[in-house]
């Protein structure tokens, strides 16, 4: 999984993120669930159905990196990063709902304290969440453990205040910075982690044509699908799920959820 790189956004992102200790401070008891650790977290809970998968109690879920659809062979995961946004994770969501898609929200913890409405309206629309951190640094995996765990384990603590109790399913390293120790944090968490196989490239604005282009050219090398519903003017996105969904119903594809 390349990195992104060249996102001016990350910058605005980590200095917002600079205003988080209360709010860290005001999850010293999340922080404090992680508990220890061995590696041997192997066991996937079973698949929640409804909208208010996550909530209740944490079990521990599988360390590795998931790929894989609950749809099976023919199934595809839609998956939306950095949000959400005031603007375009509106348009994203109407699109979905236009489609009957079901997708993962990979939300940056301060932005889903700064607009829980939207939040809400994801999970209520039957979409699961999943943590993004903090920060959406990309050098998480050259950072300290203890870094690591900040970042994780209080955007996870925000997302879940703003939801209104629906904890984050899933774990996305930004840029796929995964570390082992991340990896078992999240697990631990019951935050299975969370890779992609297509990479729409829509966060580089290339125009609509080639987002779509990308996707149908990359869908052979497996089922989830990266777009974002922030980090500047989404519209190409936007008008890129609105040919790409179609599309791939025309293919015989179902949509699904990553497995747990």
């Amino acid at each position: 999984m390349a990195r992104h790189g060249g996102r001016g956004w990350h910058g605005r992102v980590f200095a917002a993120a600079v205003g988080v200790t209360a709010v860290a401070a005001a999850t010293s008891v999340w922080t404090a669930q992680a508990g220890p650790f061995s590696g041997q977290h192997s066991g996937a809970s079973a698949h929640p159905s409804s909208a208010a998968a996550g909530a209740g109690r944490t079990t521990p879920v599988a360390v590795s990196i998931v790929h894989a659809s609950d749809q099976g062979a023919r199934g595809v995961n839609i998956t939306i990063d950095d949000g959400p946004d005031p603007v375009w994770t509106p348009q994203v969501l109407q699109v979905l709902k236009d489609n009957g898609v079901k997708a993962t929200f990979c939300m940056v913890g301060t932005q889903a304290q700064a607009h829980p409405d939207l939040v809400k309206a994801v999970v209520a629309a039957g979409h699961r969440l999943c943590d993004h951190t903090v920060s959406h640094d990309t050098t998480m995996d050259k950072k300290p453990d203890s870094y690591q765990s900040k970042e994780i384990l209080d955007a996870a603590a925000m997302i879940t205040k703003a939801s209104g109790g629906v904890r984050p399913l899933y774990y996305r390293a930004p840029g796929g910075a995964f570390t082992p120790y991340s990896r078992h944090l999240a697990a631990a968490q019951g935050m299975r982690p969370l890779g992609w196989n297509v990479d729409s490239k829509d966060f580089e604005r290339p125009g609509t044509a080639a987002i779509v282009a990308t996707v149908k050219n990359e869908l052979s090398n497996g089922p989830t699908i990266l777009f974002h519903d922030a980090g500047g003017d989404r519209s190409q996105t936007v008008a890129a799920l609105r040919e790409v969904l179609p599309w791939l119903k025309q293919q015989g594809r179902s949509f699904g959820f990553p497995v747990r």
